[in-house]
């Protein structure tokens, strides 16, 4: 009886083995490991090369969002004017209209024609309207040691309400090397690639598991890549559109006491890195979708340990997020708390217990 008993399990083990595809050696595992690493670095590599034609657009693509947090930065940046009973206050440059008459007071030493207005000095400017828009012009003539400024000269001020283009070309993204544009676009075209590559990238990744799944599991496949391709997108849309404007607003802001060098390399280092990051942050719905299927996860589990997930969340988005206040905190926590309710649902439809025998 026991020895029949032994037959069944050696023959329930034979099947298991063959239905996993048989085990494989620690060589083997190292063979197919090193295969996968090769054909995924040299498809990102072509990627990344057939990028480089479009690097360009990329790169201005990617640079819109700092573009536009520039520009907003500089229409409410304040100017100082004086009154008519000469007491200095300062005013928001988005607040004057066409036809307002003010002192305006140069905070800095600022070059106008062939006249240096030191620091300090004042005129009695107007708004008006001209082919650029609103823009703030000198309202009487002045001298600045041997040059004589004439009236309706504009001043070096940009009260346009369109946030399209930057308003001074002095705060566009700076390169502080010869070699740094170059490398900047070689950066630019990599990150594009691995971002392009995610779902190859993915079903090498499961070609490295497979083998030590059931038949059952390994048709997964195709769900997860679709689901994991998919939130990666979102994920870098929601860092994109949503996260990264608030945060460079926030950041220029505690900044305008100073003059700002945005260099471009550390600017696209912080942005790319943040949309790789909020990608891999929503495959969770994704890696639910697999643990569920395998039995590994379920609904009632996650339900029960929400508590604690909060809080992981909480953790996680306080080490992401690029500020240290707490609404921007509260912005990377929020689309994870959403993805973990998503994670749930797709948990509820999709578990089942796992095969055993």
């Amino acid at each position: 009886m026991a020895r029949l008993r032994l037959i069944k399990s050696d023959r329930k083990k034979e099947k298991r083995e063959d239905d996993s595809g048989g085990q494989m050696s620690f060589l083997e595992h190292l063979d197919e490991l090193r295969t996968r690493l090769i054909r995924s670095i040299v498809f990102v590599v072509v990627a990344a090369t057939l990028a480089w034609f479009v690097s360009g657009p990329i790169y201005s693509f990617l640079a819109r969002p700092i573009n536009h947090a520039l520009a907003e930065a500089q229409q409410a940046r304040q100017v100082t004017i004086a009154g008519l009973n000469g007491q200095l206050f300062t005013v928001p440059l988005n607040s004057l209209h066409q036809n307002d008459k003010v002192r305006y007071i140069f905070p800095e030493l600022t070059r106008l024609g062939p006249a240096s207005i030191p620091a300090g000095a004042s005129v009695s400017a107007r708004v008006d309207k001209d082919a650029q828009g609103l823009g703030l012009f000198t309202d009487e003539p002045f001298t600045s040691g041997n040059e004589i400024i004439p009236k309706d000269v504009k001043l070096p001020l940009d009260l346009n309400r369109g946030y399209e283009r930057l308003p001074d070309p002095s705060e566009k993204l700076i390169v502080t090397t010869a070699l740094e544009p170059f490398a900047l676009y070689v950066k630019v075209s990599l990150y594009a690639a691995i971002g392009a590559s995610v779902p190859f990238l993915l079903w090498q990744i499961w070609g490295f598991v497979a083998p030590g799944l059931y038949p059952n599991e390994r048709k997964y496949v195709t769900p997860f890549i679709t689901l994991s391709s998919t939130f990666f997108l979102l994920g870098a849309a929601t860092a994109y559109y949503v996260i990264f404007p608030p945060a460079a607003k926030y950041l220029l802001g505690v900044g305008e006491d100073f003059r700002l060098l945005l260099k471009a390399d550390d600017y696209f280092d912080f942005i790319i890195l943040l949309m790789l990051g909020m990608g891999l942050v929503f495959q969770m719905p994704a890696i639910t979708y697999v643990l569920a299927r395998m039995g590994i996860v379920t609904a009632t589990w996650m339900l029960k340990i929400w508590r604690v997930a909060i809080i992981v969340i909480l953790v996680a988005a306080a080490v992401l997020s690029p500020t240290n206040d707490i609404p921007n905190m509260l912005l990377f926590a929020a689309p994870m708390l959403v993805l973990y309710v998503i994670s749930i649902i797709v948990a509820a439809i999709c578990g089942r217990q796992r095969r055993t025998t």
